[in-house]
């Protein structure tokens, strides 16, 4: 179905009435040669496995609205793995309105999406980190860093003996991209990391 998902674990903080640790899994559309294909990844072996590597393309940060929740236990239909990454995060799994479209027009069941409030809907709505009330509702944003996933596949230039120039699957370029989501929580207790950025 062509999704994408991401899962982040926050560590919670006890002394501020938190549990050990909260889970949030974001998913969106993953659009064609946004990642190289897994057949292209098998037969390219990757030299020094061990190796910390750094991205040879910085991308820029893209900021996602996830304005839709996500039922868990309907999602399956969506994605065979979100049952797996997003079992710690089942009340907060989240989308957006677009994918949602694209998804829906390749006849995924509409009842597992629920449009989340917005600020047009709650107009006292506010940045959780703006929000003085703990209990309030408020838009709560997170950001993550992909700091490596292989984004393209590099090609190399060879000259056969007639002097014929050919190209050929030779290696793979890596990436790093950073992440902002917003979304919907009803209270700021669940986006207390919020306050410190």
């Amino acid at each position: 179905q062509e999704v994408k998902i991401f899962r982040a674990l926050i560590l919670g903080e006890l002394e501020r009435g938190q549990s050990q640790f909260q889970a949030l899994c974001f998913i969106t559309r993953l659009h064609r040669n946004e990642i190289i294909p897994s057949e292209s990844m098998a037969k390219l072996r990757q030299k020094n496995p061990r190796t910390v590597r750094q991205a040879e393309e910085v991308r820029g940060v893209e900021h996602l609205t996830m304005d839709v929740a996500v039922n868990f236990s309907k999602a399956a239909q969506l994605s065979s793995h979100i049952h797996n990454v997003c079992a710690e995060a089942k009340e907060a799994i989240y989308t957006r309105e677009e994918d949602v479209k694209f998804w829906l027009e390749k006849g995924v069941d509409g009842s597992m999406f629920e449009v989340l409030p917005q600020t047009s809907d709650l107009p006292d709505l506010q940045r959780c980190k703006l929000c003085a009330d703990r209990w309030k509702p408020c838009i709560c944003s997170y950001s993550l860093s992909i700091e490596w996933y292989p984004c393209m596949l590099k090609y190399c230039k060879s000259r056969d003996a007639g002097g014929k120039v050919s190209s050929y699957k030779c290696g793979i370029r890596s990436c790093q991209k950073a992440y902002t989501f917003d979304y919907y929580v009803p209270q700021k207790q669940l986006c207390l990391w919020d306050e410190d950025t």
